[in-house]
């Protein structure tokens, strides 16, 4: 049996009336098979260079055409371009050619677009093959342990994509991620094509599609606010170079945590430039413990409690905005379809509660890092992530930490966080909410913590000076339980605040008798104002 390889350019001529005999002979010689190889022109004659150094043998035109020893094995036996294969084909099988240069040229153009539509076919559908690049970062963090199981779930990315997980930290750590990445194999997800462990920081995040950033231990020891500032700016430089380098074009960055969140954001922003849009700082974090908090109080769950929007620094200085918080299915006096909902604030007739109880609780559990384990930083970063690529609940607002573009009042060029919504692969700032106007002196007393934060780890500013508010009240102290954020001065946690903002002017002070009476005035000078 004879056996042809004609491979060729795809925009050569010869090449055209080769294959074309060679088709000839295939369907009239019942032991006559040929095998076509068609290259880009771009790639040709590399390709070529290189089987012929394979091979030894010498040629340098298009086509190249060699007989496989299909009976002996080894390397096949060269013929040569078109005219040693036409002088084969009259010699041993009495067939020549007659194909007119017009033709040939017609057949070559053809050659060339049918592989060009070939490849380009072949990368969609490589697309739809090739598994979701996932790189995790301090994978060595027990919010990790969590959030694998989550992403490998289906529930995250779509039961129709495959992903790959990466787990990046540094070489002290290796044997824990190894472990981890054998635990996960052990859950025989079907969603899971691989997961891998990297320490090299020039290897990470090639070709990442997805980054979860982390929290990150400093190497030094940090004994000022100042110092654990400048401490992050470092790996915020390197991780940003990285992901301009290594990355896919659309890469998605979302940097969770419990200390400096907004100002890593911040930093990544700074130092990839060009993926700024598509990096964000998870504060689902902060609003489920704010829901949680309500739906202990209503005695309900908190799942049924919505758009709580909470603003300014996730890991620190932040309001909670309870003017659009509706809760549903709650059981009272009024009761409606499943779409029906109430206003928190005419349910939660204590406003004692509210400014004081309510605030020292979210207050306590940001400063001293209580409560954000690593089962609700996980759960955090996938829901946010799973809001990303399949768009948020219809109607709903999230809170989203973002880069600041002037909007509600917020200064330019500070990760704030602020009600968005998720839609078609992105996400939306929310500025046609109406009334949740938020005044100068608030507005002033959360963005001074992120803006001096910036500028101390830029070197603008030396001190770091907390922003003082006329009103203030201390809370309990930190506990050793985060030595982490123990580093960080106490002068920073015990400016961590949080007050619920509530309709402008108004606080709900009795109850409405299910007949939504409006809810009596409180002047600015007897709203409290919290700092911890």
């Amino acid at each position: 049996m004879a056996k042809f390889v004609i491979a060729g350019r795809a925009d050569c001529p010869y090449y055209a009336k080769a294959e074309l005999l060679a088709d000839y002979l295939q369907k009239n010689l019942p032991d006559f098979q040929t095998y076509k190889i068609t290259q880009h022109p771009h790639v040709w004659e590399k390709w070529l260079k290189d089987l012929c150094e394979e091979n030894k043998w010498s040629h340098q035109t298009s086509p190249i055409i060699w007989r496989e020893l299909l009976d002996r094995g080894g390397k096949g036996l060269l013929l040569g371009g078109y005219n040693e294969f036409l002088e084969h084909a009259q010699l041993y099988y009495g067939v020549t050619s007659s194909m007119m240069t017009k033709l040939m040229k017609t057949i070559a153009q053809e050659n060339l677009q049918t592989l060009i539509e070939t490849e380009l076919e072949k990368e969609s559908l490589k697309d739809l093959i090739d598994p979701l690049q996932v790189w995790i970062t301090s994978a060595a963090a027990p919010a990790c342990y969590s959030l694998i199981p989550i992403l490998a779930s289906g529930e995250v990315f779509g039961v129709n994509t495959e992903i790959s997980i990466t787990l990046f930290d540094n070489k002290q750590t290796e044997k824990i991620l190894q472990i981890l990445a054998t635990e996960t194999q052990d859950l025989v997800s079907p969603f899971l094509r691989s997961i891998s462990v990297c320490t090299r920081a020039e290897d990470a995040f090639r070709q990442a599609h997805v980054v979860v950033v982390l929290d990150d231990p400093t190497d030094q020891e940090v004994c000022s606010l100042e110092d654990s500032i400048r401490s992050r700016v470092p790996l915020c430089r390197l991780y940003g170079y990285l992901l301009e380098q290594n990355a896919h074009d659309s890469v998605r960055v979302v940097v969770g945590g419990k200390t400096f969140v907004n100002l890593k954001a911040a930093m990544l922003m700074r130092y990839a430039p060009k993926l700024a849009h598509n990096i964000v700082a998870v504060a689902l974090g902060v609003e489920g413990q704010a829901k949680a908090t309500l739906a202990r109080k209503l005695k309900t769950a908190s799942s049924s409690i919505k758009d709580v929007i909470i603003w300014g620094n996730i890991s620190g200085n932040s309001y909670v905005d309870l003017r659009k918080a509706k809760v549903y299915r709650y059981e009272s006096a009024i009761w409606g379809p499943p779409d029906f909902s109430r206003p928190i604030l005419s349910l939660v007739f204590d406003s004692e509660w509210i400014n004081r109880e309510f605030v020292a609780t979210l207050q306590d559990l940001v400063s001293t890092g209580k409560h954000f384990g690593g089962m609700l930083a996980a759960h955090s970063i996938a829901t946010t992530l799973k809001y990303w690529y399949h768009g948020s609940p219809p109607g709903e607002i999230v809170s989203l930490g973002v880069l600041s573009e002037g909007q509600f009042g917020i200064p330019e060029g500070i990760v704030f966080s602020m009600p968005v919504k998720f839609e078609n692969g992105t996400w939306v700032v929310l500025t046609d909410l109406q009334d949740i106007e938020i005044s100068e002196q608030i507005m002033t007393r959360i963005t001074s913590d992120l803006i001096q934060e910036k500028l101390v780890a830029l070197g603008d500013l030396i001190s770091f000076q907390p922003y003082q508010s006329e009103v203030e009240r201390t809370i309990s102290p930190a506990t050793s339980d985060d030595q982490e954020n123990q580093n960080v001065s106490d002068e920073h946690k015990a400016n961590t605040q949080f007050d619920p903002i509530q309709e402008e002017g108004k606080d709900v002070v009795k109850p409405d008798d299910s007949e939504g009476k409006p809810v009596e005035q409180l002047t600015d000078q007897n709203r409290p104002t919290t700092k911890a």
